[in-house]
């Protein structure tokens, strides 16, 4: 699937976004050029030699903030897909398997999830359990994954009355055999479009919650709460909201980019338009061959 998505213009950008996103989560705070946490007297300046995007409103130097803020924004995005992942999928499949009573039972849950506003939530729960990252994205993705558990039920439902599955089960193969060997490898491509899609979800509701200040411990840089800290300024710094936003909004696009592709190569029409390419590459690579 991945070389079928690389082949794609649209997949390229949004694995090479995505890989420096990943690479700011990773060497970010240890290629921030000062402490992000220490202040200077030094406040609001411009950008200079010293600070190359400026300081904040306590003298701290905004490039290093936004290094060393990159790390827990993304792990914050990454604990919400995980978490929906593991609490929606495993459900969805199993309660096409496992009789109505857990059918039931997991329909009116994830009913229950979806009525939820899930941003009011995570903040009460966040208040309830303390004020932390873990906490809040846990929380955003027990209340995410409904998304997870109807993608992975209606591909699972797809499967499950396929003449392979019902020999299968009449063969007498236990329910994880069949899922591993028949109902997965259905099931991967749309959980792969909403694990994209999720991913991208997530980040907003991160930055969201710590642009409230919810989900962490100030003064640990995020960009949610570097993008709320210069909203307070503007009349000194009118530019400095632009780069964390870019950095959120681009994130965001690139995973929502991500999704189009995998839909597009996993779709029949995807297949088709990969196919036509290939043909019309080796078309032209024969074509050149028999000219030279």
């Amino acid at each position: 699937m991945v070389r079928r998505i690389l082949r794609l213009g649209s997949g390229r950008i949004a694995f090479t976004i995505l890989a420096l996103i990943a690479l700011l989560a990773l060497a970010g705070p240890m290629l921030a050029p000062q402490d992000p946490l220490t202040g200077s007297a030094d406040i609001l300046a411009a950008p200079s030699a010293q600070h190359w995007l400026g300081t904040d409103y306590l003298g701290r130097d905004v490039l290093s903030r936004l290094l060393a803020g990159s790390r827990l924004s993304v792990l914050g995005a990454v604990q919400v897909t995980v978490m929906a992942l593991i609490v929606g999928v495993i459900p969805g499949i199993l309660s096409v398997y496992l009789g109505r009573v857990f059918e039931w039972v997991t329909l009116r849950l994830a009913d229950t999830l979806i009525a939820l506003p899930f941003l009011v939530f995570a903040v009460a729960v966040t208040a309830l359990l303390g004020n932390g990252i873990p906490q809040a994205m846990f929380t955003v993705g027990v209340m995410v994954s409904p998304l997870f558990f109807r993608v992975s039920r209606a591909a699972t439902l797809s499967v499950a009355r396929s003449q392979y599955v019902e020999a299968a089960i009449i063969s007498g193969a236990s329910v994880g055999w069949i899922v591993r060997k028949h109902v997965w490898v259905k099931v991967l491509p749309p959980i792969a479009i909403a694990l994209a899609h999720t991913a991208g979800v997530g980040f907003v509701v991160v930055s969201s919650l710590t642009f409230l200040g919810i989900g962490v411990r100030p003064p640990a840089p995020t960009w949610g709460g570097i993008l709320a800290s210069d909203l307070g300024f503007l009349s000194y710094r009118p530019w400095a909201p632009l780069l964390p936003t870019a950095l959120i909004m681009a994130t965001v696009w690139a995973c929502n980019l991500l999704a189009d592709a995998i839909r597009d190569v996993t779709g029949e029409a995807g297949r088709a338009l990969l196919n036509r390419r290939t043909a019309a590459a080796n078309r032209n690579l024969a074509v050149g061959r028999s000219a030279s």
